[in-house]
C-alpha cells in the first residue's frame, strides 16, 4: 500500500470516473486503473463498482476512502508544520467572494496580500454563494469568502467580521425615522438584489416577510440600487461598508434597522480536508488589516486560526 494509491482512490471517489480522476492525479487512466486494483488484490476488498455509471464507491470501500483521505490530511499537516519552520509561504491560492462584500475588501485585499505574501501566486473570482460552494467540493478552490451561516455539515466555517446593514431611501420619501423597524418595514417600497445574492435572502430572513409587490427591475449590484432608488424612490438595504461610497448628500439618506437590529456574519469557508493553516491565517490576517476592529469576530483579534 502507497500514499500514491491511497491519493488515487479519493480521486476516483469525488471524480466517479478513472479517466477525470487521472487527469486530476496528473496520470495516465491505465496507470491509475492498475494501481487501484492492485490495492484492491492487497486488501481482498472490492472499493469500486465499476459495472455501474456513474462508478459507485462499494460499502467497505466508502470506510477505505475515509481512512486514505484522514491519512492524507495528516500527512499534509505534517508537511504544513515543516514548512511553517523552514519556508516562507509559497504556493497557489484560489479563492472566491460574493459579489457584495467583494468591492470593500479585495482592491486592498489583493494590494496587502501581494506586498505581504509575493511568493504566492493569488487568484480570485467573484461569484454567487451557490457557484461558490459547487466550486468548494469540486476542489476548484481553496476557499472562499462567504455569508454564513451556510448550513453545510461538509464544510469549515471561520467567522471574520460582522457587518450590520443600514436602510438607504430616496431623498424626497416621506416619514423617514432616524431608526427603522425590521419588523415595520414598509417592504412595498423596497428594491432588492437578484435572486441568488445572499443580501436578498437575508433582508426577508430579518424581515420576517416578503413583498406582496411584483418588482420591476431586480437590481444586480448595491450601486445600481442606490441608483435607482434616487431616481426612482422607495428605499434599500445595503451593507454598512458601502457608506464609504455614498456622497454626503446620500448619507443623509440612511437609518439604521433595529428591532432586530440587521447584522450578516462573513466567514472564511473551506472544506474540512484543507490542511493549509498557515494560508488561512495569511487571508485572515490580510482581512484584519482592511476591516475595522470593531467588527471583527473576538477570537480573530485574539488568536490564530487552528485546524
Amino acid at each position: 500500500m502507497t500514499l500514491q494509491q491511497l491519493e488515487y482512490i479519493v480521486a476516483v471517489n469525488h471524480y466517479k470516473h478513472f479517466v477525470k480522476a487521472a487527469e486530476a492525479c496528473r496520470v495516465t487512466q491505465p496507470t491509475l486503473s492498475t494501481m487501484v486494483q492492485k490495492l484492491e488484490e492487497e486488501l481482498n476488498v472490492q472499493i469500486f463498482d465499476r459495472t455501474k455509471h456513474p462508478i459507485a464507491t462499494t460499502a467497505i470501500g466508502q470506510k477505505i476512502v475515509l481512512q486514505a483521505q484522514i491519512t492524507l490530511n495528516e500527512l499534509g499537516r505534517l508537511n504544513e508544520i515543516v514548512t511553517s519552520e523552514v519556508k516562507s509561504l509559497s504556493g497557489s491560492l484560489k479563492m472566491a467572494v460574493i459579489p457584495t462584500v467583494a468591492p470593500y475588501l479585495i482592491p486592498d485585499f489583493i494590494k496587502n496580500f501581494k506586498k505581504q505574501y509575493a511568493e504566492v501566486a493569488l487568484s480570485i473570482v467573484e461569484m454567487r454563494t451557490s457557484f461558490i460552494i459547487e466550486q468548494l467540493f469540486q476542489a476548484s478552490l481553496d476557499m472562499a469568502i462567504l455569508s454564513t451561516p451556510l448550513k453545510n455539515q461538509e464544510l469549515l466555517e471561520i467567522p471574520l467580521y460582522y457587518e450590520k446593514f443600514v436602510a438607504y431611501f430616496s431623498p424626497d420619501y416621506p416619514n423617514k425615522d432616524q431608526v427603522m423597524m425590521a419588523a415595520k418595514m414598509p417592504l412595498d417600497d423596497l428594491w432588492v438584489l437578484q435572486e441568488g445574492h445572499c443580501i436578498r435572502n437575508q433582508v426577508f430572513n430579518f424581515c420576517k416577510k416578503m413583498t406582496s409587490k411584483k418588482s420591476i427591475y431586480e437590481a444586480g449590484s448595491i450601486d445600481t440600487l442606490i441608483k435607482i432608488v434616487d431616481k426612482n424612490g422607495g428605499f434599500t438595504i445595503i451593507p454598512e461598508l458601502h457608506l464609504a461610497f455614498l456622497t454626503e448628500n446620500q448619507l443623509q439618506n440612511i437609518r439604521m434597522i433595529d428591532n432586530p437590529p440587521a447584522v450578516r456574519e462573513i466567514s472564511i469557508v473551506i472544506r474540512k480536508d484543507f490542511v493549509k493553516e498557515r494560508m488561512i491565517n495569511a487571508v485572515a490576517d490580510t482581512v484584519k488589516q482592511i476591516i475595522p476592529q470593531n467588527m471583527l469576530d473576538d477570537r480573530l483579534k485574539k488568536f490564530s486560526i487552528k485546524l
